[in-house]
């Protein structure tokens, strides 16, 4: 079964793009626990991070390292958090969360944007790429 993320590669489904290569897609999470988290993916679709071959890993932990530096320029924060998680989408997934505190990390406590929100905070940080 194909995943909501593959969709968001093909297009079926929109996103708040922030960036995008021709291997991997970095979009804001809908359901953020800060202001600018960010997801990052690879778009051929895997279910786990270490399934991913050495080569396909490490230029996901780049282009990531790419977006975080981008993400904290953009975003005012302490530092630009990063998790590996995959258990609520079965398509690796990088997650980059502008810190403040140490709840910010949680997955427990949500922030909300409207749409033109989301569009200026994706804006922003493509930006400062």
């Amino acid at each position: 079964m194909t995943s909501i993320f593959t969709k968001i590669v093909n297009g079926e489904i929109p996103c708040f793009k922030v960036a995008e290569t021709e291997e991997f897609l970095a979009f804001l999470d809908v359901n953020p626990n800060a202001k600018g988290h960010t997801l990052c993916i690879p778009k051929k679709e895997t279910n786990k991070i270490f399934d991913l071959d050495k080569v396909t890993y490490a230029s996901l932990m780049e282009f990531s390292r790419l977006v975080a530096i981008g993400l904290e320029k953009a975003v005012p924060c302490k530092r630009v958090g990063i998790s590996v998680i995959g258990l609520e989408v079965p398509h690796v997934h990088v997650h980059l969360i502008p810190l403040n505190t140490m709840e910010d990390a949680c997955f427990t406590k949500k922030v909300s944007f409207n749409t033109s929100e989301f569009e200026v905070i994706a804006k922003t940080i493509q930006e400062n790429l």
